[in-house]
């Protein structure tokens, strides 16, 4: 099992920034996908989840709105679109993949908001 992210960096806020997830491992079309963030001193915070098969969303209120998670079961790809990103968006961001007792997770990718 192997989820690896990919796409993050800095950017100036305002700015966007779009991260992937490539999977590989296990039936990707089976599993619901999540990003989470950990920003420096502060807990693990769910940001999105997607169902598996796509059609359903939720977001973490600070960023519902700016934020879209989306994935691609034929690339066994999840994606995160991050536009008007701010200072307080910087984190390492991880992706997930969770069903009942499975749980996986990337090696994170940081995300730096700065001018």
């Amino acid at each position: 099992v192997q989820l690896v992210e990919s796409g993050g960096g800095l950017v100036q806020p305002g700015g966007s920034l779009r991260l992937s997830c490539a999977v590989s491992g296990f039936t990707f079309s089976s599993y619901a996908m999540r990003w989470h963030r950990q920003a420096p001193g502060k807990e693990r915070e769910l940001v999105a989840a997607i169902s598996s098969t796509g059609g359903n969303t939720v977001y973490a209120d600070s960023v519902k709105g700016r934020f879209t998670m989306s994935r691609g079961n034929a690339k066994n790809m999840v994606y995160l679109q991050m536009n008007s990103l701010k200072p307080e968006d910087t984190a390492v961001y991880y992706c997930n993949a969770v069903r009942g007792n499975f749980d996986s997770w990337g090696q994170g990718i940081q995300v730096t908001v700065s001018s």
